[in-house]
């Protein structure tokens, strides 16, 4: 049932992005029939964005009958800056920030460093200090082979 509806949302939220630097990140359904969908947008997504899109996909849901007692609500809002990184699109938008790589095989140690390019081939190129020098140098790692990628904030 979940996946149905997700569906349905992306199908109805998509065209309200055309045209925009706004895309989906995430869709998740509660038992409650509460509805959180997660943007971003390559230039940052601000309350007013949110707001707008908000507005107009709960008139489009409404009038889909998706839910026909009206018994639904919609949160829509930026993955938190604690949440993995979950697409292509996302990677590159992050360019130039420490990210933190949490592998599949977990007996790769993690990775940090400076995500400096996003290759056509989905592989991540991160600027990382090795060694007691702190020598920097560049590793490459494919998309596939990750687990997890956070945002690091540095103050």
């Amino acid at each position: 049932m979940n996946e149905a509806i997700i569906e349905q949302v992306r199908t109805l939220t998509e065209p309200l992005l055309e045209g925009t630097d706004i895309f989906i990140v995430n869709i998740k359904i509660k038992p409650t029939n509460n509805i959180k969908l997660y943007l971003d947008a390559d230039s940052g997504l601000n309350v007013a964005k949110s707001a707008s899109v908000n507005r107009k996909l709960a008139a489009l849901i409404e009038e889909s009958g998706m839910f026909p007692d009206g018994d639904f609500s919609l949160e829509v809002s930026s993955p938190g800056v604690d949440e993995p990184l979950l697409s292509m699109r996302q990677y590159r938008k992050n360019v130039g920030r420490t990210i933190l790589v949490t592998y599949n095989n977990e007996e790769t140690p993690e990775t940090l460093g400076v995500l400096k390019e996003v290759t056509e081939d989905e592989k991540l190129v991160l600027e990382v200090k090795v060694g007691k020098k702190k020598e920097i140098q560049q590793v490459e790692i494919p998309v596939a082979d990750i687990k997890k990628t956070v945002v690091q904030i540095i103050f």
